[in-house]
């Protein structure tokens, strides 16, 4: 076995963190991430994703354990096939948050994500995918979204930013949902108070390990309370401002290696790769 890592658990988000744009992984962080195994530690994709989009990934990573998905309301067994835990979003609250923000905003174009290790992704027309290699489901009518249990909604609006629309969202919601930004084109809305860190810290106490023992990686603002609840918080140099302003490092970016520099430092170097690049200090 490998000298032991300062993290006994190693939280990755995955868009713009793990991933590259194109959405695969690179040899290097594969690398890194298999020395972290040896190492004795265990890593847990935290993603927005639900379940079902991020299974084909897990297989790719050989993972059998746990992962976070959907804005921390699943925490999935990838090995059994089966969400230990999750939490819908009730779909009167949805849509009455939505006539809110509509009411401030004007049109947006929603999506959701239903329940279940089956669940679909179901797009309203005029809604386009901020990932287009993730498989959707497009509905004629808005109602036909809520005919199952959903996790989330994905919400866009035709002309104003992201952050513009995620601030507007969270002064008329108030409590009927949690509002969140995780990536370009991606305003999300899911249960009231479900953040990574709700489901972060089930999936740690399930492993039996702690803040202390964790290091997490994002490079968005919906990571900020996975950042305040693990014992080390690193952005990726692409991240988003507020996720800088709270992080207590930021490394490369996500197509640069960013996570594997920080997980190769931490194991003390990496002959296949030279020496390492230090990672910046925000």
């Amino acid at each position: 076995m490998a000298a032991p890592i300062a993290y006994s658990l190693i939280a990755t988000d995955l868009d713009g963190t793990l991933l590259r744009g194109d959405d695969t992984l690179s040899d290097r962080s594969l690398a890194a991430l298999a020395r972290v195994a040896d190492a004795g530690a265990q890593h847990l994709v935290v993603t927005g994703r639900p379940a079902p989009r991020v299974r084909p990934l897990l297989d790719d990573l050989g993972c059998t354990g746990l992962a976070v998905c959907g804005q921390g309301a699943q925490v999935y067994d990838a090995g059994a096939d089966r969400l230990l835990w999750s939490i819908t979003l009730d779909r009167e609250l949805a849509e009455t948050a939505l006539g809110k923000i509509e009411a401030e905003v004007g049109q947006v174009y929603a999506a959701v994500d239903q329940d279940g290790v089956d669940g679909l992704t179901l797009i309203e027309p005029g809604y386009l995918m901020p990932h287009p290699t993730l498989p959707a489901v497009r509905v004629d009518r808005r109602d036909e979204l809520w005919g199952e249990a959903i996790s989330k909604v994905l919400l866009r609006h035709p002309h104003l930013s992201d952050d513009e629309l995620a601030a507007t969202a969270r002064s008329v919601v108030g409590s009927l949902a949690t509002v969140t930004m995780s990536g370009p084109g991606t305003v999300e809305l899911q249960p009231c108070g479900i953040t990574k860190a709700t489901g972060l810290a089930l999936a740690a106490e399930h492993l039996g390990l702690r803040p202390a023992d964790t290091i997490a990686f994002g490079d968005m603002p919906n990571d900020i309370p996975m950042f305040d609840w693990a014992g080390h918080g690193v952005a990726m140099a692409n991240a988003h401002p507020e996720l800088k302003a709270v992080a207590d490092e930021v490394t490369l970016s996500n197509e640069d290696d960013g996570i594997a520099v920080v997980l190769e430092r931490l194991l003390g170097g990496s002959a296949q790769y030279g020496p390492l690049t230090l990672s910046i200090e925000p």
